[in-house]
């Protein structure tokens, strides 16, 4: 199982703050597709999402095929305003 968590404007586009996915996602893209398979997916989930970098267990990346092995936990940030 992996857990991802959504912080800000990913958290309030999604509409929860975390999912637990029961499979794991092989690449950065198929999370995309995970997380747009939500009853609350829209529009503006998936614009966010494409601004958004992620964590996968502590690891920055941007990259929709970067590969994800054996990650217990993904963060979805998107971009902060302010200092």
């Amino acid at each position: 199982m992996t857990t991802v968590a959504l912080y800000a404007g990913a958290a309030a586009a999604a509409g929860t703050d975390k999912v637990q996915l029961d499979t794991s996602p092989r690449t950065i893209g198929d999370l995309e597709d995970a997380l747009m398979a939500l009853p609350s997916a829209d529009a503006t989930l998936a614009s966010t999402l494409k601004a958004c970098s992620f964590l996968v267990d502590g690891v920055a990346t941007k990259d929709r095929a970067h590969r994800i092995t054996d990650a217990r936990t993904i963060d979805v940030l998107p971009p902060f305003a302010g200092g």
